[in-house]
């Protein structure tokens, strides 16, 4: 029986070099890194584990190479990997997300980020944070995992997307993150919030209605009501301009996550509604991605 067992089973590093081929054919960006996570999911470890693993030449059995065939012929077919797994890690924690939920990007830890930085800045004992259009929740648990002393309120309109935020809070809202099944243009907040929040943020839909994404995995699988602002985009963020200003107390702070070309007219209309001290930031990879500004 482990003659038989051994014969079946494959190393590691032949499985990698397998998923990998599968990934490539069907355009994968990354399907070197892309193959250690699906086997990573498969076996219950974490990337840096398969690395090692086909480094020492570990061998898996077949019912688990099977497993994995099918996750990466799945990805192939341009399922988001987030879908297949379950799970989408961001800053340093790690969120459930699925079918009816926006996956949350790399590129947004850079907007919390700024969100982050303005909270540990104010001298309330409980600086108060609000997250418009919080999808899976990832700005607020973010927030509230990294700024222990904040009280993080979080705004969804969508059913499905809250369903997704509500798993989420139960497994990372340490009790300071309120859900609020609602709408950014008008969030029925508690009444003590307005003119006492520090700090507003918001990754909001900011895809012009007329252009459809290029990658299937955002045009063929992410919420249209998380994509999609009006023709120019900007729909939602002139109302969430406008709420912030009854919302963010005076000196609080406003973080927006927008498109490259976008900053521009958000901080004109920005600074039309009162807003101080706009300014736009660069992610990592050097592109225009949060604009911020003081009430």
């Amino acid at each position: 029986m482990e003659e038989q067992g051994a014969r079946n089973a494959q190393q590691v590093g032949d499985v990698l070099d397998e998923l990998r081929a599968v990934l490539e054919a069907g355009g994968i960006e990354d399907p070197a890194t892309e193959s250690q996570l699906i086997l990573g999911h498969v076996l219950g470890v974490a990337r840096g584990r398969v690395q090692a693993l086909a480094v020492l030449g570990s061998a898996i059995d077949r019912e688990r190479v099977e497993q994995a065939r099918e996750l990466a012929e799945e990805r192939a077919r341009r399922i988001p990997l987030q879908h297949l797994t379950g799970r989408a890690p961001f800053r340093s924690i790690e969120l459930s997300v699925g079918p009816g939920v926006f996956v949350p990007r790399p590129e947004t830890e850079t907007v919390v980020q700024f969100a982050i930085d303005a909270l540990q800045a104010v001298p309330d004992p409980e600086p108060v944070a609000v997250d418009l259009c919080t999808g899976s929740g990832a700005i607020a648990l973010a927030i509230a995992n990294e700024v222990p002393t904040a009280r993080v309120w979080a705004v969804e309109k969508s059913r499905e997307a809250h369903a997704w935020a509500e798993r989420n809070v139960r497994e990372w809202g340490f009790d300071r993150v309120e859900l609020v099944l609602g709408d950014a243009r008008d969030p029925e907040l508690p009444e003590h919030l307005a003119g006492r929040v520090d700090v507003l943020v918001s990754n909001p839909p900011y895809v012009p209605q007329d252009m459809v994404p290029r990658d299937p995995e955002v045009r063929d699988h992410d919420p249209e009501l998380a994509l999609y602002s009006g023709a120019d985009g900007l729909d939602l963020i002139r109302a969430i301009s406008l709420v912030g200003r009854d919302l963010v107390r005076p000196g609080g702070s406003l973080v927006l996550e927008h498109a490259e070309t976008q900053g521009a007219a958000i901080r004109r209309l920005l600074t039309a509604d009162g807003w101080r001290a706009a300014a736009t930031h660069r992610d990592l990879t050097g592109r225009d991605r949060a604009t911020t500004a003081l009430r």
